[in-house]
């Protein structure tokens, strides 16, 4: 399976209620909301906010595993039982967004819709049903929204960067090269790639984006190549050892000797929840995972551990969770060839993504964030 080559958003403040929680009351007056949808191989995911200063405070959120791309490896289609779990969920943030009024939204689907010969079917009945409008977008935008949800975790030492985001369908890397920049401006720089990887010709110092892929390979696809291998820790191993042969036409594959300007940041259920493990949380806490910085071993001791569980110790195992403890070896499978790739003492944790992204670029089109960090 080849990956996709290239063809051819920011500072947020994201306290706010877990999924599931009563939406915070809001004084007449508040700024217009705004809403980011997330419709992966996985889950579907969304966020309700409010713009505030240089970023954004969330009023509402939902997150559901919907398993939409089950069975597509197999059979390139979404099953009908995947779309209809799917519109279940897609009703219950429709009813969200209305109870809000919120009038400006951008819902997108990813890798599964990518690929499934009957995604658009399946987008004309999610319309159909609840009035709402998916866009699938391609893997360039989902990337580029990943990088600048991450911006503001960015050290002002890093002159070489590597975004990371594992989905539930694809793996999104971006390596960027911040020497240029001076260091105060690093975050900032990272930030002004919404518009786009290729930056225009400029007087000011820029983030050089040296090279990006998106590996159709994600924790729910990587999972599905290797169902007929029994044993565990042999399928670990062959899907750690796939996905880096994937890896092979991204020219920084062999390019850099771990140092203190090296730093990677992860973004994904995987990267949060080997943090939360590491951490020895019961219940997960997002103020102390976002952000955490991990080193390699510290990362090869807890995907270890998840070994030595096997399946029935991670079904129990409270701080993986039951939608996710299927998944973690695949997640843990891409994350340990990464580091096998690029080892370093900093990979800084990222409990943000793609729906941060969407609601940073939809305020920052609309003229509603402070310029400071634009």
């Amino acid at each position: 399976m080849a990956p996709q080559r290239p063809r051819g958003a920011g500072a947020t403040k994201t306290k706010g209620p877990p999924a599931g929680a009563k939406p915070v009351p809001r004084a007449p007056g508040s700024p217009e909301l705004y809403a980011a949808l997330d419709l992966g191989t996985n889950s579907c995911r969304m966020l309700i906010a409010e713009p505030r200063g240089a970023g954004f405070h969330v009023v509402d959120s939902f997150s559901k595993s919907v398993q939409l791309g089950l069975g597509l490896e197999r059979s390139g289609k979404l099953s009908r039982g995947s779309m209809t779990r799917t519109v279940q969920a897609m009703r219950i943030c429709q009813q969200k967004l209305k109870r809000h009024k919120v009038k400006r939204m951008r819902l997108v689907a990813t890798e599964a819709c990518r690929r499934a010969v009957n995604a658009l079917e399946f987008v004309q009945r999610v319309h159909r049903e609840t009035g709402l409008r998916l866009d699938i977008i391609e893997p360039e935008e989902e990337a580029r929204l990943a990088v600048i949800s991450c911006a503001p975790l960015v050290s002002p030492k890093t002159e070489n960067l590597l975004v990371v985001d594992i989905g539930g369908g694809s793996t999104e890397l971006v390596w960027i090269d911040l020497s240029a920049v001076p260091r105060p401006d690093r975050p900032q720089a990272i930030m002004r790639l919404h518009s786009g990887f290729k930056q225009a010709a400029s007087d000011i110092p820029e983030a050089r984006v040296v090279d990006w892929i998106s590996v159709p390979l994600g924790v729910a696809t990587l999972r599905e190549q290797f169902n007929d291998v029994d044993d565990d820790s042999a399928r670990f191993a062959l899907m750690s050892w796939f996905f880096e042969e994937n890896l092979a036409d991204f020219s920084p594959y062999h390019a850099t000797e771990p140092t203190e300007r090296f730093q990677i940041i992860g973004t994904s259920g995987t990267v949060t929840t080997v943090a939360a493990s590491h951490l020895g949380l019961k219940r997960y806490d997002r103020t102390k995972v976002d952000g955490l910085r991990m080193t390699s071993d510290q990362i090869d001791t807890v995907i270890r551990s998840y070994l030595a569980m096997g399946p029935g110790g991670r079904r129990a195992d409270p701080r993986i969770g039951s939608d996710r403890h299927a998944l973690i070896m695949s997640g843990a499978a891409i994350l340990q060839a990464l580091m096998r790739c690029w080892p370093t003492n900093r990979l800084s944790v990222a409990d943000r993504g793609l729906r941060e992204g969407l609601l940073y670029a939809q305020m920052s089109a609309d003229g509603v964030l402070d310029d400071q960090m634009i």
